[in-house]
């Protein structure tokens, strides 16, 4: 790595060692480099981002330099800035993160948010009973959780790595009592007859051929089980949708994160099940059909 700091050398201060690892970052176009600077310096110093400001002149120890040259490696293999962390925040929730999962994007809060009004909009909210399927780090049943307290959830994942990550995130959350989590592939870990309010997921959704057309972030460290919907990508809708009425409680309802450009197939699928009566669906802040939301007959 050419130019960078010495390990021997303490005059690399926070606010040098910053400047450095931002242009080195920037002449390699990554994507955001002042906040992956910042961010991994933080992780680094065991410090909030804010306080690398307050100790702008403070040198950094040779292990703390050669800690921070190694995380810009990683960062330069275009290595998502949450994996080299291992944590990612979201909705108002702190998780730990790892290359098993999915790292949890901004835009699925509107998933949050849509079922959360659903949720709240039940009759019986402390008998409320929640599903959600393909939990990856447990971001989207864990922030229901925390904001509606009296009801009861429950996850499942494929993956049993992501299962064993979900649970330690409700633990660290403070809702571990109130969330059942099991490892299966969508509704085949439910026993015939369990009936739910409210099921939500945020499924695979990607086609196939494009994985390799998205960003090396994701393309090249993000668990592609989480990413493929098949060759269409339509493969996940069809299975939940043909399979969620049958755990539908009578009203009960189903919400969904989709794909740009996803909403008229789906409402297809959900008009060829047969098991629907009301659809709706929200936009995310970019304008794109985000959230599908709909009613069992």
């Amino acid at each position: 790595m050419p130019n960078s700091p010495s390990a021997d050398n303490l005059e690399w201060t926070v606010l040098r060692v910053l400047q450095w690892a931002t242009g080195y970052l920037k002449a390699r176009e990554v994507e955001s480099p002042r906040a992956a600077a910042e961010i991994l310096l933080a992780h680094v110093l065991h410090v909030q981002r804010l306080e690398l400001y307050l100790r702008h002149d403070q040198p950094l120890v040779p292990a703390e330099l050669s800690k921070f040259k190694d995380a810009i490696r990683r960062r330069l293999r275009r290595e998502p800035v949450a994996y080299i962390v291992g944590r990612k925040g979201f909705w108002t929730l702190d998780l730990r993160v790892t290359p098993e999962v999915l790292i949890p994007r901004p835009e699925t809060e509107l998933l949050v948010e849509q079922a959360l009004a659903v949720l709240k909009a039940h009759p019986d909210l402390a008998g409320a009973r929640v599903l959600e399927l393909g939990i990856g780090s447990g971001a989207v049943v864990i922030a229901l959780a925390t904001e509606a307290n009296r009801s009861r959830f429950f996850g499942c994942d494929i993956s049993p790595g992501a299962v064993a990550l979900a649970q330690a995130n409700a633990i660290a959350s403070g809702v571990s009592e109130r969330v059942r989590f099991w490892a299966a592939d969508w509704f085949a870990g439910v026993k015939p007859g369990c009936r739910f309010d409210l099921i939500v997921s945020n499924p695979p959704y990607v086609r196939r051929a494009e994985i390799g057309t998205l960003q090396p972030e994701v393309s090249g460290h993000e668990p592609r089980l989480a990413l493929d919907g098949g060759p269409d990508g339509l493969q996940s809708f069809r299975a939940i949708l043909s399979a969620a009425p049958g755990h539908l409680a009578p009203g009960g309802s189903l919400v969904l994160e989709i794909g740009s450009g996803q909403r008229g197939a789906i409402r297809q699928l959900a008009e060829e099940s047969g098991g629907y009566g009301d659809f709706d669906s929200r936009r995310d802040y970019a304008g794109h059909d985000r959230v599908i939301i709909l009613r069992k007959k």
